[in-house]
């Protein structure tokens, strides 16, 4: 699948996805990255404890508070965020030693840290949506991984977060996630072959 991607290239893409939680973000860039070994998810620290099933350095970097503080301090990262109580952040020398390996790196983070980035570093932005308001309501509530306050405080930054979808460089529906799929394999393979 990697030669859709055209010639490898000497340094590497920055893809942005973000999507309010639940509308499967996360599956469509895991789904890309299995089929292109070029494309690689970034892995974000932070400060949130593992959910079940989840792996230290394969899903999440998990750190104290106190280690996220002195990386901050240490200007360790190309953006943070502080959402529902918990840090999130991307590693500024991971990605770009990534993309000097001509690998394409695509960063699943929410709207704020995505606008932190605009015009700070090239990079092609997705916003994945839901089908609408009720049906990310069900996927949140049916997924039964929070407490229902939590759900209410995730429906409540999703309502803000889909305002922002309009400064994106794409906007994907996420109805029926083969299509969904489909829609990003196709920008990542045009974005491969766009002429910079």
């Amino acid at each position: 699948m990697d030669e859709l991607l055209g010639p490898p290239r000497e340094e590497g893409l920055v893809f942005i996805v973000s999507a309010p939680a639940g509308t499967g973000k996360t599956t469509l860039v895991q789904m890309l990255s299995k089929a292109f070994s070029f494309v690689i998810p970034s892995i974000s620290y932070t400060t949130r404890r593992p959910r079940d099933g989840e792996k230290d350095g394969l899903d999440y970097f998990f750190i104290t508070e106190e280690e996220f503080d002195k990386k901050i301090a240490d200007g360790d990262f190309l953006e943070y965020v502080k959402l529902y109580d918990t840090y999130y952040g991307t590693s500024r020398q991971w990605v770009f030693e990534q993309t000097k390996r001509g690998r394409h790196v695509v960063l699943v983070i929410d709207t704020q840290g995505a606008m932190s980035l605009k015009g700070i570093i090239p990079a092609i932005y997705i916003f994945v949506r839901p089908p609408s308001f009720e049906v990310l309501r069900d996927r949140l509530s049916g997924r039964q991984t929070e407490p229902d306050a939590e759900v209410e405080k995730r429906l409540e930054w999703a309502k803000q977060e889909l305002l922002l979808g309009g400064m994106y460089d794409y906007q994907i529906i996420n109805d029926r996630l083969e299509v969904a799929y489909e829609v990003l394999k196709s920008i990542v393979i045009a974005e491969c072959h766009k002429i910079r």
